[in-house]
């Protein structure tokens, strides 16, 4: 499932072509993706200006003219894929990701600036919703969302306030969305290991007394953002199905550290251990037993 660089990354492809266009014609070509669409879901969105273009944790959420989000999800497969057209109003080029059949393009935006976005999602575990603006902070999607990782939310402090106390298992509470909003297995494995952090230790030990922040907290923070950060400059990472608006491919894959590569040598300088891989909730934990503490 696409992480949030991987979502960031869409946001960032489809704003300057959605963002102050309006929605001339939405065309369904089914009836439904893991959800029915919402009742006169293409009606409610013609004639409107997409007024603004963001991210909440995992999700996509377009500000519609007339008090109306847009929310879209990726699940497993969705990507989006955009055509333009030249100045003089000729068909450019179609943006199609290596995979991406035609016949899984389910939702298509037809925009006042002659672009085409075609939502495709070979799975269809992503979803579409109609959300009223007023419930921004307060529908079932977004309630008890926790902090962006991104921004100025996240610091040493809040880490230690949101862990302290708390003996669930690292990983666990860095994935934990009710704690930090859209921290996903790939990125927590690169973000630990660059903390030089355990993934099993106790989340409440990076807590000092009172839940003032340690150093390892600090550690921890900066990696967090570092790898976001990276990952979203390199485009994401591409795994399956995953791919940009333009039809290219993420690269940080080339980047991890940890991350897939049980049995390799542990890339922090003067280690001398090996990744190893053990599993937590279900899912794999990859990470260095000899510089991780």
């Amino acid at each position: 499932m696409p992480e949030l660089p991987e979502v960031e990354t869409v946001r960032r492809g489809l704003e300057p072509v959605m963002t102050g266009a309006r929605i001339m014609r939405t065309e369904l070509r089914r009836a439904d993706l893991r959800f029915p669409f919402p009742e006169r879901f293409a009606q409610r969105l013609q004639e409107r200006t997409v007024q603004a273009l963001s991210r909440r944790a995992k999700y996509l959420v377009a500000d519609i003219e007339g008090d109306v989000l847009l929310v879209m999800h990726l699940g497993m497969s969705g990507r989006f894929l955009i055509e333009t057209q030249d100045a003089a109003g000729r068909p450019g080029a179609f943006h199609r990701p290596a995979g991406g059949n035609p016949a899984h393009d389910h939702v298509v935006f037809h925009l006042s600036n002659g672009a085409r976005v075609t939502y495709n999602d070979t799975r269809r575990f992503g979803f579409m919703l109609l959300v009223p603006a007023r419930e921004r902070e307060t529908h079932p999607l977004f309630r008890g969302i926790g902090i962006e990782p991104l921004g100025n939310a996240l610091d040493a402090e809040t880490l230690a306030r949101l862990f302290a106390g708390k003996r669930a298992p690292l990983k666990a509470a860095l994935l934990d969305q009710r704690l930090i909003a859209g921290l996903g297995n790939i990125y927590v494995c690169e973000a630990l290991h660059r903390a030089g952090l355990a993934p099993e230790r106790a989340a409440g030990t990076i807590a000092g007394d009172g839940g003032a922040p340690t150093e390892e907290a600090r550690r921890l923070t900066r990696a967090i953002r570092d790898v976001l950060d990276e990952a979203i400059a390199a485009g994401g990472s591409t795994l399956r199905d995953y791919a940009h608006t333009d039809g290219s491919l993420g690269y940080f894959q080339h980047a991890f550290r940890v991350y897939g590569r049980e049995g390799a040598p542990c890339a922090t300088p003067g280690c001398g251990g090996s990744v190893a891989r053990i599993v937590q909730s279900g899912r794999s934990t990859f990470f260095c037993p000899a510089c991780q503490r």
